[in-house]
């Protein structure tokens, strides 16, 4: 599927980010929510848009990784976007933007830090991705939407977050081998599953972000990780942030 992404049509009226800006058009600019309490109160408005069956692309033609980098301060980030050829996983298309965090870093509330430079960076591609795959978590969150979710519900793209480390949950160690995984349990309910990629290293963690089912999910990210841990999308988009974020922090 190609095209611009201005043609992306978010599937609420509500502003996504909790700024003044209209549904797609965030960047690295956009103000987002003023308080922990509003943030708080978008993500529970945005929520129940999330669709955690999909079943989502079984065989999607094109897969983005998201990331972003930090400046050692905290006051820089660069985030980027590659898009993958889901069959060679070759490069075909990217963008990547740099600004300043846009909101304060508050444990469960880490998207609204991101978003605005994400949306901006995803508006700068010619290709409209089939598939999104966050460095990060999606239904793995306190409630239940972390940046996978919001980003599927802004752009209205299937989405997943891997993440290299957990945000809540307890979980079984998979057995050893490739392709082993456990699930991911929060207070009850299964909110993602924990993926062993290589055998005999250290687990991912996967969940749904939104269009996608959890099957898929799994799927997806083992079809992405053929040498190493991370997801492919995520290598490719986390050298092309921390070249930018390099560029921008050399002087003059």
């Amino acid at each position: 599927m190609s095209g611009h992404p201005d043609a992306w049509d978010s599937p609420t009226s509500v502003n996504p980010t909790g700024s003044s800006r209209t549904p797609g058009t965030a960047g690295t600019g956009t103000a987002g929510p003023g308080s922990v309490a509003e943030a708080v109160a978008v993500q529970e408005e945005l929520g129940p848009l999330v669709d955690l069956v999909g079943p989502g692309p079984s065989a999607p033609a094109t897969v983005a990784g998201l990331d972003v980098a930090y400046a050692e301060g905290g006051d820089l980030l660069a985030a980027a976007v590659t898009v993958l050829d889901a069959r060679t996983l070759a490069v075909v298309d990217s963008a990547v933007g740099v600004g300043r965090p846009a909101f304060d870093y508050v444990p469960g509330l880490f998207a609204f830090r991101e978003l605005p430079a994400l949306l901006g960076a995803l508006e700068r591609l010619t290709t409209i991705p089939d598939l999104l795959v966050c460095d990060g978590h999606g239904l793995a969150h306190p409630r239940r939407f972390g940046l996978a979710c919001h980003l599927g519900v802004v752009t209205g793209l299937p989405a997943i977050g891997v993440g290299k480390t957990p945000l809540v949950g307890t979980w079984d160690p998979p057995s050893a081998e490739r392709g082993s995984w456990s699930p991911l349990r929060d207070g009850g309910d299964v909110v993602g599953r924990v993926l062993r990629t290589r055998d005999g290293v250290k687990p991912v963690f996967v969940s749904v972000g939104h269009r996608m089912s959890l099957e898929n999910a799994t799927a997806q990210v083992l079809a992405l990780t053929p040498r190493y841990r991370l997801p492919e999308t995520t290598r490719t988009a986390d050298r092309l942030c921390r070249d930018a974020l390099a560029e921008a922090e050399q002087p003059g």
